[in-house]
């Protein structure tokens, strides 16, 4: 490893999936690398070309460099989509693996090489990277993969499963360090032989300064929806894939129309299971009545549909394996103040029965559910409480600057090579 004793790094990102603020997808690696940049250090992000990224490229142009807010962004046109099928995800994730690992040994004095899975491809090219480079690798790991699609049933051939694992124990093996997303699958790296210092957690965060507005504009967003007006109301915004089981969601809203049919739920997003939500929705009868589909927003507009919600939600598929998630709806919650509700269990739903900054319903009972969200979404006392612990939260615990801070000291103690005081 070649020498780093200056304070300011060169850090090259790699995130397949990087979007920019007009984009709808999470803003982490964005706001992290503003942060890095306004505290010295320089980051160049390379990236491919999401739906939802809104970064956009010449046709017929292979590697565009970018000037993102300060952010040396290296686009590499291979698109990926939320509703690709299976087979042509897996295509766009080998294409960008092959095209990020060409272009980021191009790259010119690099510190410390930071990637950030999904897809684990990602590390290939990371860890290329860093030995061309010469320097540390160090590893962000959003999910466990590919313990969640083996778990799932998306990945069954026992040939790529066992290929799968071969690259998880590459990643693993060559990261300086490794950044978990929670406790839980800082756990299931370490089962995997992973010495524990060298994991550090660093959740997603709370955007306070983007997510703390006026009120007026969520009556504003409310008064634009007629159909929504003051009903009590619980907003989704996020993916709509097989992992967040929205179906939970018609099902829920369907029992809640026959006892308490002033509630209304707002679904905003896109993915490959929108069409079958929508589907179920219109066969139980539920949707325009208090169900409701929007398309995705730019980010910088989601504020004012948090600030229009009663309660902001979360939900996955009822598997102990995803109940380790970091999502970012459950952090962007806090942001707003907002009450928070889930489906499953985990370090999310204890954090919430801890701090009562929100409710954890059953998955399976439908009408217990209904009855406890019923209770609790219009009670204006427990509201109160819930949005004043649920604001401390992401003030005091995942403030994004915060957490940013803490990512520094994993970098600079990867590119300097002494031991990480997270």
């Amino acid at each position: 490893m070649k020498a780093f004793a200056s304070p300011s790094m060169r850090v090259l990102y790699l995130n397949q999936h990087f979007a920019r603020p007009a984009g709808s997808c999470d803003g982490r690696s964005y706001e992290f690398s503003r942060i890095l940049i306004e505290r010295g250090h320089r980051v160049t992000m390379v990236t491919g070309i999401h739906d939802r990224g809104a970064l956009e490229v010449p046709r017929g142009q292979l590697v565009v460099p970018i000037k993102v807010d300060g952010i040396d962004v290296i686009a590499i046109n291979v698109q990926y989509r939320q509703t690709m099928s299976a087979a042509r995800r897996i295509v766009a994730f080998l294409r960008f693996m092959v095209m990020a690992s060409w272009t980021s040994a191009r790259a010119r004095g690099v510190n410390v090489v930071y990637a950030t899975s999904t897809p684990l491809t990602i590390a290939i090219p990371g860890v290329l990277a860093a030995r061309v480079h010469r320097c540390p690798f160090v590893l962000e790991v959003r999910d466990l993969w590919p313990e969640i699609p083996i778990r799932m049933g998306a990945l069954r051939n026992p040939a790529l499963k066992a290929l799968a694992r071969v690259l998880e124990r590459f990643a693993y093996r060559n990261a300086a360090y490794i950044v978990a997303l929670s406790p839980g699958m800082r756990d299931g790296i370490v089962a995997q032989g992973v010495a524990p210092e060298k994991v550090a957690i660093i959740p997603n965060a709370s955007d306070v300064g983007m997510f703390r507005v006026d009120p007026t504009l969520g009556a504003a967003f409310r008064a634009e929806h007629p159909e929504i007006g003051d009903r009590p109301l619980v907003v989704y915004a996020g993916a709509f894939g097989r992992v967040n089981d929205l179906g939970y969601v018609v099902r829920l809203a369907a029992v809640v129309r026959e006892t308490h049919p002033r509630i209304a739920f707002l679904l905003v997003g896109e993915g490959s299971e929108k069409p079958a939500v929508v589907r179920s929705a219109e066969a139980r009868g539920v949707l325009g009545q208090n169900l409701f589909v929007h398309d995705p927003v730019p980010r910088a507009e989601l504020p004012r549909i948090l600030s229009a919600a009663t309660m902001l939600s979360s939900f996955t598929l009822p598997l102990p394996i995803i109940e380790h998630n970091s999502a970012n709806k459950f952090f962007d919650a806090f942001a707003a103040g907002k009450p928070v509700l889930l489906n499953y269990r985990g370090w999310q739903a204890d954090l919430l029965e801890e701090t009562g900054a929100g409710l954890v319903l059953s998955p399976t009972d439908l009408e217990g559910a209904a009855e406890c969200l019923a209770a609790a979404i219009t009670d204006a006392g427990w509201l109160a409480r819930a949005a004043a612990a649920s604001r401390k939260l992401g003030e005091d615990r995942f403030d994004r600057r915060r957490l940013a801070r803490t990512l520094e000291v994993v970098l600079v103690s990867a590119a300097s090579g002494d031991p990480a005081r997270t």
